[in-house]
């Protein structure tokens, strides 16, 4: 009896192992693909540009990534036309924008390179716990596994976020891409308002003193990316103040609020993703240089028109 429980348990330890090494395997492999596409425009940055839940993964990335067609740099590069090398990820860190290392992959910013013309940073948020704290806060919350775990296992929001590192990180990302791509135009937002100017509302599942809380975070949060792109001589698009009358309790929410983990809680919805897009498009539009638009002939080596910027 005992050698048979044994035996058993053997195998189930070995079962479990075999797994891991699967499922590491396949992150690896997918990691290591080739970059397809022309790097005219690049795409850095965590799930906020990333986009998940906003359609059908993009051919070539990683499941972990969750980079979909609707995100706003596959919008932006529709709008202007450009061949698009898009390097989000889901998770992101200005560290893996800068020196790589998630999910095996190689730093964001080595896509850049002389042929880029334009560049998009949003990332920041993931290095101070923002989205993260504010989805287990409302975990906490729910019945199930997962809301107890979280429970049990989370002290709470983080009491210190190094917003000086991060400053110095995301300039240390744009001056990064510059160098790669010193004609290249870069182009920094912030994330989009998730909270509402004040109290809170059923659909944040959150209560009034937690968003609060959460409040001051993004404020600090946006406050940064606005220096390190001033810091960095990057355009910026502030989407926290564009997008303040569409935060996720508004009549039209450019963010989700609480939402089952497969629908990307207080992450962008389709019209925040499209709002992105069109306001750097917008941006670029107003500014005195020029970013080329490719037309279908591009294979050719024709230049079918220009966007100013």
């Amino acid at each position: 009896m005992r050698r048979t429980l044994a035996r058993g348990c053997l195998g189930s330890a070995a079962l479990v192992v075999a797994l891991i090494l699967s499922a590491t395997a396949f992150v690896y492999v997918q990691a290591k693909r080739a970059l397809t596409g022309r790097p005219v425009y690049v795409a850095l940055g965590s799930s906020f540009a990333a986009g998940p839940a906003l359609g059908s993964l993009q051919s070539g990335s990683p499941l972990l990534c969750a980079r979909t067609e609707g995100n706003y740099p596959r919008r932006l590069a529709r709008l202007l036309r450009l061949p698009l090398v898009d390097r989000s990820c889901g998770g992101a860190t200005t560290a893996h924008a800068l020196r790589g290392g998630q999910f095996f992959q190689p730093p964001q910013v080595d896509a850049v390179n002389r042929e880029t013309r334009l560049v998009t940073v949003t990332v920041g948020g993931n290095d101070v716990g923002y989205v993260g704290d504010l989805s287990l806060l409302a975990a906490r919350r729910s019945d199930g596994p997962f809301g107890w775990a979280v429970r049990r296992f989370w002290s709470g929001p983080a009491e210190l976020r190094d917003y000086a590192r991060l400053r110095a990180e995301l300039v240390a990302l744009i001056r990064a891409a510059r160098a790669r791509a010193p004609a290249a135009r870069i182009v920094v937002a912030t994330y989009p308002a998730i909270l509402p100017p004040r109290g809170t509302c059923a659909r944040l599942g959150l209560a009034a003193d937690e968003v609060a809380s959460m409040r001051a975070v993004a404020a600090r949060l946006a406050a940064t990316t606005r220096a390190a792109a001033a810091e960095g001589g990057a355009t910026l698009v502030d989407m926290d103040a564009i997008g303040a009358a569409h935060h996720a309790c508004a009549a039209v929410p450019w963010t989700k609020g609480e939402a089952r983990l497969l629908d990307a809680p207080f992450h962008p919805t389709a019209a925040g993703a499209e709002a992105t897009a069109r306001a750097i498009a917008a941006a670029l539009k107003g500014s005195p240089a020029a970013v080329p638009a490719v037309g279908e002939d591009d294979a050719a080596g024709h230049q079918a028109g220009r966007v100013r910027r």
